[in-house]
């Protein structure tokens, strides 16, 4: 085994003694939930198990335990709906869990569904105003499903953006339960990302019909699974991999595949072993510092998602681990760039699994040192059984080691000739304060842009400007009042094709923003996730028109020529209050959120 890197090994260790006080709490109520009689369904009155077995149908009688032995029950937490592409395979997967439960000797029940929006439908729309509030909301549902205390250990069924980090974040809250993901895979390819990004910069140019978008979009977007595009749903898919809560290379397999069949099923035989064993550990106790830091390290090998700078620091502290921005930029300065899928690249998932996949990156990082393979997974092991990749043989369930070549230098490279020395992600910090940029698909001429602001407070205000023309020239865009607490810090990324039409028109663009651009954030170099944001006295809400900006992702820097000390802050009261589609139920959790830096969420106000 390779000697772990000091630069990993010195983060893994700062964390340990920063977050010792809540950890130590943190394992203490694990250990008091085990102990607990409301964790034995032996010690549960007869009434309250007769309403958790009463819809059993052929297992009912395993749940309720008249059995000379009490089988295991295995709780399911589902995202599913048919409306998100990459949830709708999920609707077979409870029959298929239970089928497979049955088979291994166990009960397994639907504890719960959770909310699964869709980021690709509501860019640019109110409903992208609820949209990193749900992680909160899913978390706490995934609690409320697995509060009947009838359960053995967990299944979760999710993907997409805000749902993986909630499902995490409420299963942690259960933290003496054994807990595996089951993912659904992305959808077959279909047409090209370039060729997809090309037509939406031809429309927003008016180049182009809205059928012949349409048209575009639906040949992008043509069947059940994940989008193809390496956003925030994929990396969560690399997450789960590399923090060891799959089976090893269930990721990326397609949705009907026959393999993804035996991967569920075997999710399923794994969760019955585990909660058929006493000494089995909790998702609480095998998710540590090691795991956040691989979690962390992978994300900048991959060029992950930005979103991830806010769900990793929320779903380690619901772990009660402390990790901060400071933890991202120091890693990101050890590892080197491996892969380049879209948008850092022309190749999407199913490129990216066929070359190498996740096996290949952790392999290449393991034996590197840049990863700490001690750290557990659910295969009982530790994440040196996820170097590998799953076959059928002879209609049976097999793992092979992962490649030791790549099979596409232009997709995945080693360690020895990366990419790009560093990871995609970077932290900036200055007198505006602290933010986040993505440069792995940024060209190196735009790493440093100075340029005078043009301060706006709606995406609607950019696109007017856009339509106007008047930011045909070199421009720092600020967009202020998109935090959490001032509208629930929606996703931008409906301003991606307006803005890589003026930089493709020859002009110095950059976007700086107290919101979100999404996992999917490309080419344009934008300084997002400002904090302090803009009305919880944020310098970036006395930026006005014209002042010097200049972020510098080469030195991390983020500065404006300008003295704002005697310039009026914006105050979160002067915001209105949103209105309609919803936004209304969110007001108390916008007001109460944390800053971007610490997750940007309500569930960490205990863990401060």
């Amino acid at each position: 085994m390779a000697k772990l890197h000091d630069r990993v090994a010195e983060v893994q260790e700062r964390i340990r003694r920063r977050s010792a006080a809540s950890r130590i709490a943190y394992l203490d109520e694990i250990m008091m939930m085990r102990q607990s009689p409301d964790s034995n369904r032996r010690q549960i009155s007869c009434s309250n198990m007769a309403h958790a077995a009463a819809g059993a149908g052929l297992d009912q009688a395993n749940v309720l335990g008249m059995a000379d032995e009490l089988k295991p029950n295995i709780g399911i937490i589902t995202a599913y709906n048919d409306m998100l592409s990459a949830h709708q395979p999920y609707e077979a997967y409870p029959q298929i869990i239970r089928a497979a439960a049955r088979a291994a000797g166990a009960t397994a029940q639907v504890a719960g569904g959770v909310p699964a929006m869709c980021d690709g439908v509501t860019q640019g729309r109110p409903g992208m105003e609820l949209s990193l509030m749900s992680r909160d909301v899913i978390a706490m549902a995934t609690a409320v499903g697995l509060s009947h205390g009838v359960y053995d250990a967990a299944i979760c069924l999710g993907v997409c953006d805000k749902i993986v980090p909630g499902l995490v974040m409420g299963a942690l809250a259960f933290g003496h339960l054994p807990v595996i993901f089951a993912p659904a895979g992305p959808m077959a390819t279909g047409i090209p990302n370039v060729e997809k990004a090309a037509m939406r910069k031809a429309f927003a140019r008016g180049q182009a019909s809205r059928n012949d978008l349409l048209k575009s979009e639906v040949a992008a977007y043509h069947g059940p699974g994940t989008c193809t595009f390496y956003g925030t749903a994929n990396s969560n898919q690399m997450l789960m991999e590399i923090m060891g809560l799959h089976l090893p290379g269930a990721a990326f397999v397609h949705p009907h595949d026959d393999l993804r069949h035996a991967l569920t099923v075997a999710a399923t035989n794994r969760m019955v072993t585990l909660a058929k064993d006493a000494a089995a550990k909790g998702i609480g106790e095998m998710l540590d510092e090691r795991s956040f830091v691989n979690a962390i390290i992978g994300l900048h090998a991959t060029g992950g998602s930005t979103n991830h700078t806010l769900h990793l620091p929320a779903m380690a502290a619901a772990a009660g681990i402390q990790i901060t921005w400071q933890d991202f930029a120091d890693l990101s300065e050890v590892t080197p760039l491996l892969a380049r899928v879209y948008p850092n690249g022309s190749a999407d998932v199913n490129h990216f699994h066929a070359a190498g996949g996740i096996g290949y990156v952790m392999r290449q990082l393991i034996d590197a040192g840049l990863m700490d393979s001690t750290a557990a997974s659910v295969t009982g092991n530790n994440i040196n059984d996820h170097a590998a990749e799953p076959f059928l043989q002879s209609g049976r369930l097999i793992w092979r080691s992962a490649p030791i070549e790549s099979g596409d230098d232009a997709i995945l490279r080693p360690v020895a000739n990366p990419h790009n020395a560093n990871g995609g992600l970077k932290i900036l910090s200055g007198n505006i304060g602290k933010a986040v940029i993505k440069v792995s698909a940024v060209a190196p001429k735009h790493h440093v842009i100075t340029a005078p602001a043009a301060v706006f407070t709606t995406e609607a205000e950019v696109k007017v400007a856009y339509e106007s023309g008047a930011l045909k020239r070199d421009v720092v865009i600020v967009l202020r009042a998109q935090g959490p607490m001032a509208n629930g810090m929606p996703e931008l990324h409906s301003l991606t094709p307006l803005l890589s039409n003026l930089q493709d028109g020859g002009y110095q663009i950059a976007l700086l923003t107290d919101g979100r651009m999404s996992g999917a954030s490309g080419s344009i170099p934008a300084a997002i996730h400002v904090c302090p944001e803009a009305v919880d006295n944020g310098p970036i809400g006395k930026i006005m028109d014209g002042d010097m900006i200049t972020l510098n992702a080469v030195k991390g820097t983020l500065e404006v020529a300008a003295d704002l000390s005697s310039r009026t802050s914006m105050a979160l009261p002067s915001m209105p209050l949103q209105r309609g589609f919803g936004r209304t139920l969110f007001t108390s959790m916008r007001q109460h959120a944390a800053i971007a830096e610490a997750g940007a969420g309500i569930t960490l106000l205990e863990t401060k």
